[in-house]
Parts: C-alpha cells; structure tokens; sequence
C-alpha cells in the first residue's frame, strides 16, 4: 500500500540545481518510489553560517512503497552518492540534503528519525514550495501549510525562473 510522502530537498555546493535535479532522477529509479509533483526552485540565504553560499530548495510528493526507515536509508544513499560529507556542523553547506518532511499522516521519533521533520514548520523554504504543490495540506499536530507560511518571513525567498521539473 502506497503512501504519501513530502521530501525536501537542498544544496548549496557543486552546482546546487544540477545535484537536485540530479537527485530527482535518482529519487525516480528507486524501486518502491514514485515521484508524483516537484516544487519550483528557490534561492534562499543559508539557516546556518553565513559565510557559505546561497541555497536552492525544492518539495517533492512521493509514493512510497517503502517503510519511513528504509525510505530514509535510500535518501541517505542518494546523499552519498551525490558526495554528501557529514562532517558534523549543523547547517553547514552541503550538495544535497534529502529530508522526509511528512510519511502519511504518521508522528514518528526514532534514534534516527523525526516525522514531522522537526523545524519544517519554521522554515519558508520548506513551506512555500510545499505549498505551492499541496495548498490543503495540513500537517499533522501543527496545521495547515498556508497557516503556517503566514507565521514565517518569507520575503527572502527567490523562486528561480525556469526550473520547475517535471515528475512524471
């Protein structure tokens, strides 16, 4: 049984948008995932440490055949294969970042894993392009993703003329 799944996406090194669309062809040749809607692109300022380069944000909808960890497993591969270094420096640049922002409806807190994606409703570059491919969204236990938006300060965001993939 399938389910719905949001993932972000992120990179700010080695050519942000060819890694994320790079990242989309890897994210479609995996077996158990569908790759239903992609977001546009936006150029955003860094979370972290200022000192690195801009990000280029995207949302997907998936539909997964696959149980959150092992959906996480195949991100994490994906990250590696794209040259993810995990050096420890929370929000530090990287090539890619894969994030399951929401699996189903499900509240779920492992060692590994934190569905809602925690944060995700404080963040404009998370919510704009997830709004702007699901507008009724509400994520569960803390709203609706239009709601949520309004609570952020989104003028910074650059959507990037141009790139919105298609996901067939």
């Amino acid at each position: 049984m399938s389910v719905t799944s949001y993932l972000g996406l992120g990179s700010n090194l080695e050519n942000p948008l060819e890694q994320l669309h790079s990242a989309l062809k890897a994210l479609a040749e995996v077996p158990g995932i569908r790759l239903e809607r992609v977001s546009s692109f936006y150029r955003n300022p860094p979370m972290g440490p200022q000192s690195q380069p801009d990000y280029v944000n995207a949302v997907a909808e998936l539909s997964v055949d696959l149980q959150p960890e092992a959906l996480l497993d195949a991100l994490q591969q994906i990250e590696n294969e794209h040259g993810r270094v995990r050096r420890g420096e929370r929000w530090g640049p990287r090539t890619l970042d894969l994030d399951i922002l929401l699996y189903g409806e499900e509240f779920i807190e492992t060692a590994r894993l934190s569905i809602p994606h925690p944060g995700m409703a404080k963040r404009p570059f998370v919510l704009k392009p997830l709004l702007e491919i699901a507008p009724n969204l509400v994520v569960p236990g803390l709203g609706s993703v239009e709601n949520l938006l309004e609570e952020c300060d989104s003028f910074w965001l650059e959507i990037i003329d141009g790139e919105r993939p298609d996901a067939d």
